[in-house]
């Protein structure tokens, strides 16, 4: 294993450690947080949520729309990673998956526990964060970036 590979695996394990079996809260426990948690670990800044507080979908609503993005995937562009295919993913990449229809941000955050996305970290259908495998099906509805680690 190369050292790369060594160190995307640990920020899979921290994210796990952090977030599985955990029930989706917005704010402290939610796929902007995970998101979040896996840049962090590998050293990125995560300047878009500087200062940025919500307690509800309303609020992180607000706070998206606030911050100038339609969607999840355009906050995720305006961080400057590289899009890539999601069989190109690295465990510590990010994956957007479409979220339930009726919800404000068009788009679910996950983290790549697996090479090639096979199984991502995420909060579930039923809320609650752990391993599962996305549905890659439809390539207009899932994107993924490449976490560039500093």
């Amino acid at each position: 294993m190369t050292p790369i590979s060594i160190r995307r695996e640990a920020v899979a394990r921290a994210c796990l450690k952090r977030f599985e079996g955990r029930q989706m809260q917005f704010g402290s426990a939610d796929c902007v947080r995970l998101a979040a948690h896996a840049m962090h670990k590998l050293n990125v800044p995560v300047p878009l949520l500087k200062g940025v507080r919500y307690r509800s979908e309303l609020g992180a609503a607000k706070a998206l729309n606030a911050a100038g993005f339609a969607d999840l995937a355009e906050a995720m562009d305006a961080m400057g990673f590289a899009r890539i295919a999601p069989a190109m993913a690295w465990p510590g990449d990010i994956v957007a998956g479409r979220s339930r229809d009726d919800g404000p941000f068009r788009y679910a955050l996950s983290v790549v526990h697996e090479y090639g996305a096979k199984r991502t970290i995420a909060f579930g259908p039923n809320g609650f964060c752990g391993v599962g495998t996305p549905d890659l099906t439809n390539p207009d509805d899932v994107f993924a970036w490449r976490v560039s680690h500093g």
